[in-house]
Order: C-alpha cells, then sequence, then structure tokens
C-alpha cells in the first residue's frame, strides 16, 4: 500500500477514484482521472519547499541502497565484516558489474520493516560498519576498481558501544583514506544524508545528491533542539539549513543533482534507478580520462576549497 505525505492528499484522493473506477470497468473515467493525476502531481511536486523535500528524502516507499545495487549489479557478491569486530548490517558492500564496468558499490541501508529497520539499525552504522568499508574500498583499489558510494543515514550510531569502539576514530580515519584512495569514486546521497555518518563515506572524485534527497551536518530536529530547545520548529531549522540538493549545488558542497522522475522516487523506483546507473556510467567515462595522480590532486583540491580561514 502506497504511503502519502500531508502535501499528497490531492494525489492520494484521485489515486483513490482511479482504483475505485477501475473496479467499476469504467475506462473513460481511468483514462480522464490518470491525466487529472499527471497535472496533479505536476502542480505538487514543481514548487516544493525546503522542507517538503525532507519529508520525501526520508518517504518510505523511496528506493533503498539495496534496490540501486539489485537493479544496476550483475553478478553482484556481498562481502561482509571488518575483520575485527563483526559485520555491520547497516552498510553493505557488493563486488559486480554495472553496465560493461566492474565495480565496487559501499552502500548505508536503512531496511524495510520493523524486523528489517532493526536488523539495519534504521541506517545508522556502527564503527565496525566504517571499517568494513575502508576494508572493501582499500580492496577495490587493489584491483583498480571504480567504487560507488550510496549515502542514506540519519547519522551515525550514537550508542555507548560505538563510542567505546572508536566511533569517531572510524568515520575520521575514512575522510583521510578516501581523500587518498587510488581509484575513481563517485558518491551520491538517495535519500538522507546525515552528519559525520554520511560524510564518512561521502569524500569522492564526484558528490552528488538525487533531487528530492538531503544533505546536512546535523537533522533538523537536532538542530531545532539545540538552538530552540523546541524540536516542533524543525520546519524553521530546515529552511536555515540549506540541505537540498539544489542549495547545496549553488553553495558549491557539492557536484551534480541527479534529476528524479516527475512523480518522484518514490512513486516511480525504475526511473529514479535508470537516473542514478546513467550518472554513474556517465561520470566513470568522464574519469577514465585522468590519471590517478590527477583524480587525486582534483579530490584533494576539491575538499580544501569546502572552506576558508583568515589569519589576524
Amino acid at each position: 500500500m502506497a504511503s502519502y505525505l500531508d502535501f499528497e492528499k490531492s494525489i492520494k484522493q484521485i489515486d483513490e477514484d482511479i482504483t475505485a473506477a477501475k473496479i467499476r470497468g469504467d475506462e473513460d473515467a481511468v483514462e480522464i482521472l490518470n491525466k487529472n493525476l499527471e497535472k496533479e502531481i505536476s502542480k505538487v511536486y514543481k514548487n516544493l519547499n525546503e522542507y517538503q523535500r525532507l519529508q520525501l528524502a526520508r518517504h518510505p516507499d523511496r528506493p533503498y541502497a539495496i534496490d540501486y545495487i539489485r537493479a544496476l549489479l550483475q553478478d553482484a557478491r556481498e562481502l561482509h565484516g571488518d575483520r575485527a569486530f563483526r559485520d555491520d548490517p547497516s552498510i553493505v558492500c557488493y563486488l559486480g558489474i554495472m553496465g560493461n564496468r566492474k565495480i565496487a558499490v559501499i552502500a548505508e541501508q536503512k531496511g524495510r520493516g520493523t524486523k528489517n529497520k532493526l536488523k539495519r539499525n534504521f541506517g545508522m552504522p556502527h564503527p565496525e560498519g566504517y571499517r568494513k568499508a575502508l576494508r572493501v574500498a582499500k580492496l577495490a583499489e587493489k584491483f583498480n576498481l571504480p567504487i560507488l558510494f550510496l549515502i542514506d543515514t540519519p547519522g551515525a550510531y550514537p550508542g555507548l558501544g560505538a563510542e567505546e569502539r572508536g566511533q569517531s576514530e572510524a568515520i575520521a580515519r575514512n575522510l583521510y583514506e578516501f581523500s587518498d584512495i587510488k581509484t575513481p569514486t563517485i558518491a551520491v546521497v538517495i535519500g538522507e544524508g546525515g552528519s559525520g555518518g554520511a560524510l564518512a563515506i561521502g569524500v569522492a572524485d564526484r558528490l552528488a545528491m538525487l533531487q528530492n534527497s538531503i544533505f546536512s551536518v546535523i537533522s533538523p530536529e537536532g538542530c531545532a533542539a539545540i538552538l530552540w530547545n523546541d524540536p516542533s520548529k524543525s520546519e524553521a531549522a530546515t529552511k536555515a539549513l540549506k540541505i537540498t540538493a539544489e542549495e547545496l549545488k549553488e553553495l558549491g558542497l557539492i557536484d551534480d543533482v541527479i534529476k528524479e522522475p516527475k512523480t518522484g522516487a518514490h512513486r516511480d523506483k525504475d526511473g529514479a534507478i535508470k537516473a542514478l546507473g546513467n550518472y554513474v556510467l556517465t561520470e566513470l567515462h568522464k574519469l577514465d580520462d585522468l590519471s590517478i595522480d590527477e583524480l587525486i590532486s582534483r579530490r584533494q583540491q576539491k575538499i580544501l576549497r569546502f572552506g576558508a580561514y583568515k589569519e589576524n
């Protein structure tokens, strides 16, 4: 059963009318209602505000990392474990073939349904998850495989055990290692990119976002709680944080925005998967023209441009 957000109520009503018309066998009504639905979708999604895009980024019907992996990778093989503590199911790592390219995919997976969400820890990785990501990335580097990172997490897990096992060190280590890894890398935010949990697999030659995804140093709810001691002000925080794909592209913090289907990734999963796959293969082809030294130099220069300081 489809899930609808508050601003999608008009779309929900037309969908219900179409279902009723199909049950009646009224083909003329179905045709008219489908045209009305297309117009209403265009109207609703034409001018989404920041908070509505946040809701779309978290929409339960959006394709998750494994949806992209299963659709885009042939001969996929999953790799497990960090060789130090355990396997973290909130980060999944695969080797496979995309198009005609052998590739490694490292992704954050939220999980669907209560049982899977608990298994995946709601997409919040532990330090062993980030260490697994680094292990697989180093394996890809050894065999000259490009790496695709798929980012979708509310943030790294802040639990006591994660802190005891070095959560901040694991994230910092990945930032350092991925800035210098000797193979082409592409990172795409497919839903929610939260805090250091997203940054830990977000250092890449190309950093892109799906049109209705978000990327933020903190969740809007957390920001509202800190600034105003009122989590209900999350809508105002969302606007102030500038976390949407278009805003971050304008600020020069990401490289590209991947257009989603007109109906959004949550209503057209196949279209979103195709758009991401086309983007990745196109950008990999461009990166092929650069030597490893050029890749690393450009990657590090890009990182240095993210911030600036002045000495008094």
